[in-house]
C-alpha cells in the first residue's frame, strides 16, 4: 500500500509541476527537483530507498528509446564526428582530468574513487538537456551535437565506472582488459538493441497477419521494445542503455510502424507521448527525494571549519572545473577540425566562443549520474567500508543540482542572438516537403480522374467532379505554402475563416451529442464513439490553427 501511496504522489506532483511551471520562470526539471526535496525534507516526509538497478531499468530505457526515436536522424549521421568525440573522447578527457582534480582538492577520497565519480559524473543527461536547452536560441548544429552526445555518452560513462568501482574492489587495473571489455559492451550493447528490434518487428507482423487483433496489444509491443533490449543487452554485460538507445534510433527507419493499424499507431504516439512527460517528471521528482538524505550524510572531514560554506564552495568548484574541461575539449576539437579541413581542402564550421561555451554550459549532468553513483558498494572484498562512499555520493547530487541551475541561469545570457532571426530552417524544409507532397498527390489524381474506365454503379462524370474538388484543396495547401507574401496572406486568411467556421461546427456536434446523452437518446458507449471521432477531427484542426 506504501509503495501504490507513493507512486500516486509522485504523479500528482507531476501533474501539479506541468501547470505551476508556467508560473515560476525556471527550468521544469528544477522546479520538480525542488518539489521532491520539500516532499522528502520534513522529518515525516516521503522517503523512498532507490534499487540503482531497479531505477535505470524503470526510467532510463524508455526515456532514452523515445529521445532516439525523435532524434533528427540525418543531423546526427552528418555530425558524427563531433558527436563521437564527445561522446567517447571527452568522457575520458574527464575521468582523467576531474579525477586528477578531485583527489587535488579532496584528498581524502583515493585517487580510484576519484576516477569512479568522474566517470559517472561524465555523461550529459539527455532528458535534461532537451528541458533546459530553449531550441530556439541555440544554434541548430550545437543543439544536435549535444543531443547526439547526450544519447550515446552514458554507455561510454557508465562502463567506465564499472572499471573504477572494481578496480577500488581489487586493487588491480588492467588496461588492455578494461578496453576489450568496452568494445564488448559496446558492439553487443548495439547487437541487442537491433535484436530486440527485429523481435518486435516479427511479433507486430504476425499480429497484423491474424487479424482482428485489439490494437492495445500492438501498443503492448511497443512499449516493451525499449525494456527487452536494455534486459537483453545486460543479460549478456553489455551496454543495456546503448541498446535501448540502437532500438530508438533504428525504429523509425526500420518500417516497423507499418505492421500498426492505424488506431495502434494514434494511440503509440499519444501513449508515449504520456510517458515522455510523466516518466521525466517522476524522475526528477524522485531525484529530489534523495537530496534531503544525501545531505544528511555530508562527511566530517568536508565540513571543515565552515560547515555550509565548504561543501557549497566545493560542489561549486567541481561544478565548474568539469564546465572547464569541456570547453577546452570543444575548443580542441574545433582547433582538429579546422587543421583537419585545411589538410582535406574542405570546408570547415568552426565555433565560435559563445557557441562553445554554450556548449560547455548545456553538459547537464542527471539522472544516469545519481543511480550510478548510488549502485556504489557499500564495503570491499575484505569488509572494510568502501572509501569516501557518502562523500562522492554527495558530490555527484551537487554536481547534479549545481550544474542544472547554471545552465539555467547561464545559457539563456549566452545564447541571446546566437540564432539570426529569420525562418527556421525546419520550417522551410517542411513548407518544400508540404508543397512536393502535394504536387505528387494532384498528378496521381488528375491522371485517376483521366482514365475512361469507369466502375460498375458509378455516376458518370462523379469521379472528375470529385476529383477537381480533391484537387482544389490540394492546390490551396500549395498557394499556402507559397513564398510569394501576398498570395500566402490571402489564401490564409481563406483558411482561417475555413478552419474558424469548421471548429464551430464541431462544438455544436459535441453539444448536441452530450444533448442526445443527456435525453438518453443514445448510450454512453455511442456517444464515446461520437465524441473520439469529434476531438481527433478538432485536435486536427487546431493543429492547423496553430501551424498557420
Amino acid at each position: 500500500m506504501q509503495v501504490a501511496v507513493f507512486v500516486l504522489v509522485v504523479l500528482v506532483f507531476v501533474a501539479v509541476s506541468g501547470a505551476l511551471v508556467r508560473l515560476v520562470r525556471v527550468p521544469l526539471p528544477v522546479l520538480q527537483i525542488a518539489m521532491g526535496a520539500a516532499l522528502a525534507w520534513p522529518s515525516r516526509g516521503l522517503h523512498v530507498e532507490i534499487d540503482p538497478e531497479v531505477f535505470l531499468l524503470v526510467f532510463i530505457p524508455p526515456l532514452l528509446f523515445s529521445d532516439a526515436f525523435g532524434a533528427p536522424k540525418r543531423e546526427l549521421i552528418a555530425l558524427r564526428g563531433p558527436i563521437l568525440d564527445l561522446a567517447i573522447g571527452l568522457v575520458f578527457f574527464t575521468i582523467v582530468g576531474f579525477g586528477y582534480a578531485l583527489h587535488w582538492l579532496v584528498p581524502s577520497i583515493p585517487l580510484v574513487v576519484a576516477f569512479a565519480l568522474a566517470a559517472v559524473l561524465s555523461p550529459t543527461d539527455a532528458v535534461a538537456v532537451s528541458s533546459i536547452v530553449d531550441k530556439n536560441v541555440v544554434p541548430a548544429r550545437l543543439m544536435h551535437i549535444l543531443e547526439g552526445e547526450s544519447l550515446l555518452n552514458d554507455a561510454s560513462g557508465l562502463v567506465m565506472f564499472r572499471f573504477a568501482v572494481a578496480a577500488a574492489l581489487t586493487g588491480s587495473f588492467s588496461f588492455a582488459e578494461a578496453s576489450l571489455s568496452f568494445l564488448y559492451a559496446v558492439a553487443v550493447g548495439i547487437l541487442a538493441g537491433v535484436a530486440a528490434l527485429f523481435i518486435a518487428a516479427k511479433a507486430l507482423q504476425l499480429l497484423s497477419r491474424i487479424g482482428g487483433v485489439p490494437a492495445e496489444a500492438q501498443v503492448l509491443i511497443t512499449i516493451l521494445l525499449p525494456f527487452i533490449a536494455y534486459l537483453g543487452a545486460e543479460h549478456f554485460e553489455a551496454s543495456g542503455i546503448l541498446a535501448a538507445v540502437t532500438a530508438g534510433l533504428l525504429t523509425g527507419s526500420t518500417g516497423i510502424f507499418r505492421f500498426l493499424g492505424v488506431s495502434a499507431r494514434m494511440q503509440t504516439i499519444s501513449l508515449w507521448t504520456t510517458f515522455s512527460f510523466v516518466f521525466n517528471g517522476a524522475l526528477f521528482i524522485v531525484l529530489g527525494l534523495q537530496l534531503p538524505e544525501i545531505i544528511r550524510k555530508v562527511p566530517p572531514e568536508l565540513m571543515g571549519q565552515y560547515p555550509v560554506i565548504q561543501p557549497v564552495l566545493t560542489v561549486v568548484a567541481l561544478t565548474l572545473c568539469l564546465i572547464a574541461l569541456r570547453f577546452l575539449w570543444i575548443w580542441i576539437g574545433d582547433i582538429g577540425a579546422g587543421i583537419a579541413a585545411r589538410l582535406g581542402k574542405s570546408k570547415a564550421e568552426p565555433f565560435g566562443l559563445r557557441v562553445r561555451l554554450a556548449g560547455s554550459v548545456a553538459g547537464v549532468r542527471g539522472a544516469v549520474t545519481l543511480a550510478g553513483i548510488l549502485s556504489l558498494p557499500l564495503t570491499l572484498q575484505d569488509g572494510s567500508p568502501f572509501p569516501a562512499r557518502d562523500l562522492v555520493i554527495f558530490l555527484a547530487a551537487g554536481v547534479i543540482i549545481c550544474s542544472l541551475a547554471i545552465a539555467s541561469l547561464a545559457l539563456p545570457a549566452i545564447s541571446r542572438g546566437l540564432v539570426e532571426p529569420g525562418e527556421d530552417a525546419d520550417a522551410a524544409e517542411e513548407r518544400m516537403a508540404r508543397v512536393g507532397a502535394a504536387k505528387a498527390a494532384i498528378a496521381h489524381i488528375e491522371s485517376l480522374a483521366q482514365t475512361d474506365e469507369e466502375h460498375e454503379g458509378e455516376v458518370p462524370g462523379a469521379r472528375l467532379a470529385t476529383a477537381n474538388g480533391i484537387v482544389a484543396a490540394y492546390q490551396r495547401r500549395i498557394a499556402a505554402s507559397d513564398e510569394a507574401n501576398e498570395a500566402r496572406a490571402e489564401v490564409r486568411e481563406a483558411g482561417r475563416l475555413e478552419l474558424d467556421l469548421r471548429l464551430a461546427g464541431i462544438g455544436a456536434e459535441r453539444e448536441a451529442v452530450s444533448t442526445m446523452l443527456r435525453r438518453r437518446e443514445i448510450n454512453d458507449h455511442t456517444a464515446r464513439a461520437l465524441f473520439t471521432e469529434i476531438t481527433l477531427t478538432e485536435a486536427l484542426l487546431k493543429g492547423r490553427q496553430t501551424r498557420k
